[in-house]
């Protein structure tokens, strides 16, 4: 990689992965675009995804050798919008692979714990196994893992990706995710000492820290492409956790903070289709994937920013 565009730049992922590649590859070689204009020092373009010639004008007028196709709806709005989601998580990855197969561009977009089902094997979910998700955000992971697959195979795009997990921040605010309640907590132990989960005790899902998340990201881009097996939907892993196990955690530096529960159930049914924890092996033999952060050790490191940022 030497000159990447980031689509869904002011997104959770986005916002924090054009900074951290900014200070890798150099501010002019990450040019940033999404459908409107944040406050940032680099290159910027306003680009909606579903427009296909925008989106090809801007990667040749930079001559980008790499796209992150980040732009997408999250699986809680995306229950809300399952049309509005087809249009923007299918069309838009569409478009961004013709751009990548046209300009012969590098290639990265994210899958999700969303690909997976009620059918999945719940504990230490292998690398390969039955899917069939529930949510129309799970469907468009599923398809969108086969279709980055099918690019790689049919023109020889060189595409890539990850299975994120629920993804935890203190830069981003909540994004409309199933996995929100776990950024939201700590906003509101610092603020409130006092938290009400919308999702149910005893509920695990695997999470991951942002800086491992990042970290991620970068390792499988620069990977040897011959020691690539799986390409577009690696499993990584670093945490399984349920509510309870956050507010212990929380308590250990907040001994004062409580948590009660009022179960959404729309988003407590996503969560219950999802795996308890992840077989990560295949990312960790083909391109060395290690997460580094524990609950605790993020935790810590979360109370500590977000006292700073929060004031």
């Amino acid at each position: 990689m030497k000159k990447i565009l980031i689509t869904g730049a002011l997104g959770q992922i986005g916002s924090e992965l054009m900074t951290h590649l900014r200070s890798i590859y150099g501010t002019d070689n990450v040019i940033g675009t999404d459908i409107r204009k944040g406050e940032q020092d680099g290159p910027f373009e306003i680009v909606d995804v579903t427009d296909a010639k925008r989106l090809h004008e801007v990667a040749k007028a930079y001559n980008v050798d790499t796209i992150m196709h980040l732009a997408a709806l999250l699986s809680a709005k995306a229950e809300e919008m399952p049309q509005k989601a087809w249009d923007i998580n299918m069309g838009g990855l569409m478009n961004a692979l013709e751009v990548a197969r046209e300009l012969e561009l590098q290639f990265f977009t994210p899958s999700s714990i969303g690909a997976f089902g009620p059918s999945t094997p719940k504990n230490n979910t292998p690398q390969d196994t039955l899917q069939r998700p529930t949510t129309m955000y799970g469907v468009n992971k599923v398809a969108g893992e086969l279709l980055c697959d099918y690019y790689y195979d049919r023109f020889g795009v060189d595409t890539r990706g990850v299975r994120f997990p629920g993804l935890i921040s203190y830069v981003a605010p909540p994004g409309g995710g199933t996995t929100d309640y776990a950024v939201e907590i700590y906003y509101e132990a610092i603020k409130n000492k006092a938290y009400t989960s919308f999702i149910g005790e005893g509920t695990y899902m695997d999470m991951m820290y942002m800086p491992d998340a990042l970290h991620s990201i970068v390792q499988l881009m620069e990977a040897d492409a011959s020691k690539l097996q799986h390409r577009n939907a690696f499993n990584i892993a670093a945490i399984s956790a349920a509510p309870e196990d956050f507010a212990a955690a929380i308590k250990t530096y907040i001994p004062e903070f409580q948590m009660d529960y009022q179960v959404d159930p729309v988003r407590q049914k996503i969560a219950e289709s999802w795996p308890n924890s992840i077989d990560a092996s295949a990312a960790q033999k083909e391109w060395g994937f290690k997460a580094e952060y524990n609950l605790d050790a993020m935790t810590k490191d979360m109370l500590d920013k977000l006292a700073v940022k929060l004031g």
